[in-house]
């Protein structure tokens, strides 16, 4: 049984006029200790899910549909005091810019012993040895317990929030672009960082990034969002070696390679759609250089491509001969 499995989860946005559809039916599973990565442009609904994973949305955005089951449990349907029970202890969540989470008045060690108190009775000397030994974790000396989030740098702030999130090791972290704020050293030290803190305790990974050369080395599945629709998922290597979809192809092709010849980058023209008003057909066929007359009208599914999936119309399977034949 996986850790957790989402089914058909959406999240609309309550308007004047028509809901938002943010989220529109997302699958998809994690397996203990897996990394799985979840990359698409901004405002394509990776952070919105993500928030409704945790079950941290706030109104107007709501869930409407689907379930999301922890260790067999929904926790759509749960209170917020079943929520809490889990919440720190089974899953914690790393947002996306540490200055934000962090509060600017309390030091780092004060914040720990908060978290800590709110979900375990711990007395105070064992607080404070797990705030020590959470650091160490994370590579930052236990000194900057009493710190304050704007002594420490940009790296360490994040860190400390890793830290924070690993306090009653957890079996799922759920990452919203923890590098977003750091340089690409940097991110790439958090990146090994998070990787192995992962080897060594066990948890399982999920990672909201823009950036997709970020996740390629490090995740183990890969969801690429368009619109708020799942467009293809499928083991990592496998979506970076033989993309399937137009949008995973020209994600890739944004992205500089670090070896191999010098290649021009070419972006994606024109932006995602208005949420409010989706084509009717396939989402990214205003921007699909290999759309077809059809993609105007028809909705395509997630179509099983080898170990990964694509919502194209392409990867639609073709009928038979047979079939042609008899139709």
């Amino acid at each position: 049984m996986p850790l957790l499995s989402v089914q058909d989860l959406r999240v609309e946005f309550a308007t004047a006029d028509e809901p938002v559809v943010a989220v529109d039916d997302v699958s998809f599973s994690v397996g203990e200790g897996e990394f799985v990565g979840v990359v698409g442009e901004s405002g394509c609904g990776k952070s919105t899910m993500l928030f409704a994973l945790a079950r941290l949305l706030s109104p107007p955005a709501e869930i409407t549909g689907g379930s999301v089951e922890f260790r067999g449990q929904n926790l759509v349907t749960m209170t917020e005091k079943q929520l809490n029970v889990l919440r720190w202890r089974d899953f914690s969540v790393v947002m996306q810019s540490a200055m934000n989470a962090l509060n600017p008045v309390a030091s780092i060690g004060a914040q720990f012993a908060d978290a800590i108190a709110a979900h375990a009775k711990y007395t105070k000397a064992q607080t404070a040895e797990r705030s020590v030994e959470v650091l160490k974790l994370v590579g930052i000396d236990p000194v900057h317990l009493k710190s304050y989030p704007h002594q420490l740098s940009g790296g360490m702030r994040q860190r400390a929030m890793i830290a924070m999130a690993l306090l009653f090791t957890p079996d799922l972290v759920i990452m919203d672009e923890p590098t977003s704020a750091l340089d690409v050293v940097a991110q790439r030290a958090l990146m090994v960082q998070i990787r192995q803190l992962q080897a060594q305790l066990g948890f399982a990974v999920i990672f909201v990034t823009h950036d997709m050369s970020l996740v390629s080395h490090f995740s183990d599945q890969l969801l690429v969002m368009y619109a708020g629709q799942v467009v293809e998922a499928g083991p990592t290597r496998t979506v970076f070696d033989d993309p399937q979809h137009p949008y995973s192809r020209g994600l890739l092709d944004a992205f500089p390679s670090i070896r191999g010849p010098r290649v021009p980058l070419v972006g994606i023209p024109g932006s995602p759609p208005d949420l409010a008003r989706p084509p009717a057909g396939c989402r990214f066929q205003p921007r699909c250089p290999v759309a077809e007359a059809e993609c105007d009208t028809s909705r395509p599914a997630l179509f099983p491509v080898g170990p990964a999936h694509s919502r194209c119309l392409l990867n639609a399977p073709k009928p038979s001969a047979e079939e042609v034949h008899h139709g």
